[in-house]
């Protein structure tokens, strides 16, 4: 059974974080395309992205996070098929 789809929670981050964000946007224009933004419409394209891109990355992430728990839990299946009596199988 698999648990009620509650979807994607807006993701806040800190003032810290969006400075951060935003001055590698800045950047990004500035170096990859000769081009100025400034801080307001930066924040908007910021905004955008984290609106109308970052559930991409976010479903990325988690199918990602999925592979991982499987991946550990069929290691962890077969450490525990290797505990059993050999003699008691009945497979």
């Amino acid at each position: 059974m698999r648990p009620q789809n509650t979807g994607m929670q807006k993701i806040a981050f800190s003032r810290e974080e969006r400075v951060a964000m935003v001055e590698k946007l800045q950047r990004f224009f500035s170096d990859e395309l000769d081009s100025t933004i400034g801080n307001i419409p930066a924040e908007r394209l910021l905004d955008f992205l984290s609106e109308e891109i970052g559930a991409f990355y976010y479903n990325r992430g988690l199918a990602d996070a999925q592979k991982v728990f499987m991946s550990t839990l069929d290691e962890i299946n077969d450490a525990i098929y290797a505990l059993e009596q050999r003699k008691a199988r009945v497979r």
